[in-house]
């Protein structure tokens, strides 16, 4: 057995030294300390590179191939009821989509900012019923004017004359009060004969533009309840006919305690008492707040263009110049929103720094207009951005300043875009496979190892030679 541990020996490359024949000095010891703290060092720092990546961004021509891009907002007008707020598109290749309803939705929000009544979707809006009549405005009046015309120096006498007043605030020019004229006139012509104890007065906004906008008229016609000179809300928006409009005034005279018998009073005066519109059931008044919230998605074409808010409506003629569009930003994103990410693409995506993910980045932010008939438009950049070649997302750039609107203009809150040609790509590069992090482990040892042990020869018999 002795004769083959010798030959198996004979192939030995780590061959010992007899320890008597060895000598420990302080240098050397002081050496060897030095050694393995420079490879715990560089061993850590190895370590750390292997465990960690650069990152990578580069710039090239956009690659997706899809023609349409999806826009994600979520916008709250705080001065805009839902019934006129209209969302259009309009791009560079002629694309004009107007009062988008299919994924939009709408919301008229109460005075603490909380959904209130859901104000359409996927719909259009009803176009209220009106009606014709045998007989002119003029030959109406041949019996007198029974619709009083109301002007700022008899507003206070009119609105206190009687504790309800029924209202109509119009403009000659407005096709829909032109129509709506000579209903008004007989349907106060009605009122006076059943005696039903309201006033019925119209307002020309264009002679009384003040009286008009201390009473923030947005819309033409607009037909307002008051009580005892106070507005009552919402407005009337039901059909402009005789009888629908009977059968308002007589709910609400119900729902007043001190008026619910009137109908009884005016029989046993000897007067018809018939309101025309059937039996009535009492009305609750809400408080009507103007905020409405809109959201929802568009999915548009990749070339630059742009959606725009603005005051619109079928049953309506603006008034421009008490359209207020001061907004709040809660959410304005493109591409898939992030609750439609996959689990894993949203856990790659929390390991990028977050200078790589503007997104969206005017959200929360109010975009205030202190008078109406002035706008913001917001400008914005899109590029997208490639996470490791296979997660894509869209970076916005964004730039917004308030804009003013000629008199007979209509103003919009835009939001304009300009998709990319050129797209970033981020990417984890530099992390090293197992051999390459094991060879640059030996590498370390080894050359630490050899490096201070020449090191160490050298000074031994520098010290030495000294001694002798």
């Amino acid at each position: 057995m002795q004769p083959n541990r010798n030959g198996l020996a004979g192939v030995d490359f780590f061959r010992r030294i007899p320890t008597d024949l060895t000598e420990a000095t302080s240098l050397g010891a002081i050496m060897s300390i030095l050694c393995l703290i420079t490879m715990l060092l560089l061993f850590t720092t190895e370590l750390l590179s292997f465990l960690t990546s650069d990152l990578t961004t580069t710039v090239s021509l956009d690659t997706v191939d899809a023609s349409t891009v999806r826009i994600n907002f979520n916008v709250t007008f705080l001065s805009l009821h839902c019934d006129y707020l209209s969302v259009d598109v309009l791009d560079s290749l002629g694309t004009n989509r107007q009062n988008i309803t299919k994924n939009v939705e709408k919301w008229q929000l109460d005075s603490d900012g909380k959904k209130r009544i859901f104000s359409g979707r996927n719909k259009d809006v009803r176009e209220v019923r009106s009606e014709d009549h045998d007989m002119s405005l003029e030959e109406m009046h041949e019996n007198g004017v029974h619709a009083v015309d109301v002007t700022k120096d008899t507003w206070d006498q009119f609105i206190n004359e009687r504790d309800n007043a029924f209202v109509d605030f119009y403009a000659p020019w407005c096709i829909w009060c032109q129509r709506l004229h000579p209903t008004w006139e007989q349907f106060a012509e009605k009122v006076e004969e059943e005696k039903m104890p309201i006033s019925v007065g119209k307002v020309d906004c264009v002679a009384e533009s003040s009286l008009c906008s201390s009473a923030k008229i947005q819309a033409f016609p607009t037909l307002r309840w008051y009580h005892k000179s106070s507005a009552i809300m919402p407005d009337y928006k039901s059909d402009r006919t005789v009888n629908a409009l009977n059968s308002y005034a007589s709910r609400k005279l119900e729902a007043d305690e001190k008026y619910k018998d009137w109908e009884r009073k005016a029989k046993a005066s000897g007067e018809k008492g018939k309101n025309g519109g059937g039996p009535a059931a009492p009305t609750r008044d809400r408080p009507d707040h103007p905020a409405c919230q809109v959201s929802g998605y568009l999915l548009v074409n990749r070339v630059p263009g742009n959606f725009h808010i603005e005051a619109e409506s079928v049953n309506h003629n603006l008034n421009a110049a008490m359209t207020n569009l001061s907004h709040v930003v809660n959410h304005l994103s493109f591409g898939e929103p992030e609750m439609r990410m996959s689990r894993k693409d949203k856990k790659k995506l929390k390991k990028f720094p977050e200078e790589y993910k503007n997104f969206s980045p005017i959200d929360g932010t109010p975009w205030i207009n202190p008078k109406p008939h002035k706008a913001h438009h917001h400008y914005m950049k899109i590029v997208s951005t490639h996470f490791d070649s296979t997660l894509v997302k869209y970076q916005i750039l964004e730039n917004s300043q308030e804009v003013s609107y000629n008199e007979e203009e209509v103003p919009e809150a835009r939001f304009s875009y300009d998709i990319s040609p050129m797209a970033v790509t981020v990417e984890r590069k530099g992390r090293k496979s197992w051999y390459e992090f094991l060879t640059s482990l030996f590498a370390i040892v080894g050359g630490t190892f050899t490096t201070l042990g020449l090191i160490d020869g050298i000074l031994y018999k520098a010290f030495k030679s000294k001694k002798l």
